[in-house]
């Protein structure tokens, strides 16, 4: 296993220059600047929430648009998780938890890595 259970991942494209630093055992700390305003917002959320820390810079062609650079920022933010959780032992293959508040949401992750379910 990832002793730290951390990663860095750059990504350049014609379209984007992402580096993205993602610890999954931090404490909630979050330094973003993706120059969209409620991406940084929800990555900030995601990170306090998740009790991780995270570093985030992009660079994109916002003048045309949002999308590359989001589509980027969450490709580089599923290899940084990939990464970070190294080879996965001690990880819960099932789980479920619902907590409420002013909205619901429901998000499916599967971080063991088989695509088997094995209870």
């Amino acid at each position: 296993m990832n002793a730290m259970r951390e990663a860095k991942v750059e990504r350049k494209t014609s379209e984007t220059d992402i580096s993205f630093y993602f610890n999954i055992d931090g404490r909630g700390r979050a330094d973003v600047a993706t120059g969209i305003g409620f991406l940084d917002h929800m990555l900030t959320a995601v990170a306090a929430h998740g009790l991780f820390d995270m570093t985030v810079r992009a660079q994109g062609d916002l003048h045309i648009d949002e999308h590359h650079t989001a589509e980027d920022i969450f490709i580089c933010f599923g290899r940084a998780l990939d990464q970070a959780l190294g080879d996965r032992r001690a990880i819960v293959r099932a789980a479920t938890t619902t907590c409420p508040g002013q909205a619901l949401a429901f998000v499916t992750l599967d971080l063991s890595g088989p695509s088997l379910l094995r209870l």
